[in-house]
C-alpha cells in the first residue's frame, strides 16, 4: 500500500501499520524545498501512555484559562496530561521505527496524481531530479490538504502566529499551560486569545490565536503578539528564537473519507480536525490505530475520526459563534469554570456519554444554542476554496 504525505497523519499511519505487521508500505514524502512543510507543534492530552514518550518535548498536569475580567481558572484534569511534540522529533522517532521494518520504503517525491484503477490505485510522482515515477498498490491513503473544502453552512478559521521566546529572567511556571487567555483585545467578529506553553522557567511558546472568518497579515500577528507579551504577560526583556504561523479550518463540512474503491483520505483531509477546537493530533492517532486494525483483519476502511453527536454539537457552536449569538470568551471560560476538568477534556476529545454531554449542554447559553440547532437543518451548504493550512498546538 501507499501512504501519501509525511505530516502527522501519514507518519502516524505508517507507524501504526508497521507496529501491526502490515504488508509492504511505501510512504511518499515531499523532498526538501518549498513543498516540504515547516516545523510545527502538535499538542494533545492522554492518560500517560508511553507510546510516543521519546518525541514528547514537554507536558503539563495543570491547565489555566484567563477570562476577559483577568480572573484565572486553574484545573487539574488528572489522569489526563497535556503533551507537546515538535514535528521534527515525531518524524525522527517514526523514521527510526520504520527503518527497522523491512517492508517499509520512504520515497522522497512530490505526489501529483492519485487515482483508482481497475485492480487498485496508482500514484504519479515527480522525483527530486524531475523524473516521473508511478506507484501502484491495492490501497492508497492520501493525507494531502484539499484544494477546496466540501460544502458547509459555517466556515471559520483558527488562525495564529506563535513565538518561541527566551526571557532574561524566569517568568514562566513549567507546571502550568495557559490554554486560553482572553486578556487580549477582542475582534468585532469571533474571538481572540493568548496561548502559552512553558518549556522552562525562561522559555515558552507564546501564541496569538483568533477564531474568525479571515486570517490576519503577519504584521498584524506580530503587533498582537508584541502587545500580549509586553502588556499582558509583562515579559520585559525577551528574544524571539523562532516563529510559526498557520490556519486551521473550523467548519461543519462533511469530509468524505473514501474516493473510489481503493483511495482513502486521512488526517485533516479526511475530517480528523475537530471543528469546534481545531485539535487534530489525538484524532489522527485513533484513526490510524483503527485503520491498522481493520487492515490486519482484512478490511480496508477509514473509520470516522469523530462521532455524529460531537459533530452535531460542533456545528451548533460554530454557527452560534459566527452569528454572534454567544460571547466566545465567556462561553469557553464558563465551561472551564463549571465543568469538571477531566470530563471537559474528554468532551473536547469526543469521549463523553450522552448523559455527560447533556449535563455540559445545560452549562451553556441554552436559548441561543437551541435557536441555532433548530435553524441549522434549513441552511444551505456552500462551497469555497480551502484556506492555507498550518498545524500547531493541535
Amino acid at each position: 500500500m501507499v501512504i501519501v504525505g509525511g505530516g502527522a497523519a501519514g507518519l502516524s499511519l505508517a507507524h501504526r501499520l508497521t507496529a501491526s505487521s502490515s504488508p509492504t508500505v511505501t510512504l511518499v514524502e515531499p523532498p526538501d524545498g518549498p513543498l516540504r512543510p515547516p516545523d510545527r507543534t502538535w499538542c494533545y492530552w492522554d492518560r500517560g501512555t508511553a507510546d510516543l514518550d521519546e518525541a514528547v518535548s514537554a507536558s503539563w498536569t495543570r491547565l489555566r484559562v484567563h477570562g476577559t475580567d483577568g480572573r484565572a481558572i486553574t484545573v487539574h484534569p488528572s489522569p489526563l496530561t497535556y503533551r507537546m511534540l515538535r514535528s521534527t522529533d515525531f518524524e525522527r522517532l517514526v523514521h527510526h521505527r520504520l527503518s527497522t521494518s523491512p517492508g517499509v520504503r520512504i520515497l522522497r517525491a512530490t505526489a501529483d496524481v492519485v487515482r483508482n484503477t481497475a485492480d487498485g490505485a496508482e500514484v504519479r510522482c515527480t522525483g527530486p531530479d524531475g523524473r516521473t515515477l508511478w506507484l501502484r498498490a491495492r490501497h492508497v491513503f492520501d493525507s494531502r490538504p484539499r484544494r477546496t473544502l466540501p460544502p458547509a453552512r459555517t466556515r471559520l478559521l483558527q488562525h495564529f502566529r506563535g513565538w518561541f521566546v527566551h526571557t532574561e529572567t524566569d517568568r514562566f511556571d513549567p507546571e502550568v499551560a495557559d490554554l486560553m487567555d482572553f486578556r487580549v483585545p477582542q475582534p468585532r467578529h469571533g474571538l481572540a486569545f493568548g496561548y502559552v506553553l512553558p518549556l522552562a522557567p525562561d522559555r515558552a511558546l507564546v501564541e496569538y490565536t483568533e477564531f474568525s472568518r479571515t486570517a490576519l497579515t503577519t504584521e498584524a500577528y506580530e503587533t498582537a503578539l508584541a502587545h500580549y507579551c509586553r502588556d499582558v504577560l509583562r515579559l520585559d526583556a525577551f528574544t524571539v528564537e523562532s516563529a510559526e504561523q498557520g490556519a486551521i479550518p473550523m467548519t461543519d463540512a462533511r469530509f468524505a473519507r473514501q474516493v473510489g474503491p481503493a483511495v482513502f483520505r486521512i488526517g485533516t483531509a479526511g475530517g480528523a480536525t475537530r471543528p469546534a477546537t481545531g485539535y487534530t493530533f489525538a484524532a489522527v492517532q485513533r484513526q490510524s490505530r483503527a485503520i491498522a486494525a481493520a487492515l490486519h483483519a482484512g478490511h480496508a476502511v477509514v473509520p470516522p475520526p469523530h462521532g455524529r453527536r460531537a459533530l452535531a454539537m460542533d456545528a451548533v457552536l460554530l454557527r452560534a459563534l459566527d452569528e454572534g449569538r454567544i460571547n466566545g470568551p465567556d462561553f469557553f471560560t464558563d465551561l472551564f469554570r463549571r465543568v469538571p476538568p477531566e470530563r471537559l477534556l474528554r468532551f473536547l476529545d469526543g469521549d463523553t456519554s450522552p448523559w455527560e454531554e447533556w449535563s455540559i449542554g445545560l452549562r451553556t447559553p441554552v436559548g441561543p444554542m437551541l435557536r441555532t440547532a433548530v435553524e441549522l437543518p434549513f441552511l444551505p451548504r456552500r462551497s469555497r476554496p480551502a484556506p492555507p493550512t498550518g498545524e500547531s498546538h493541535r
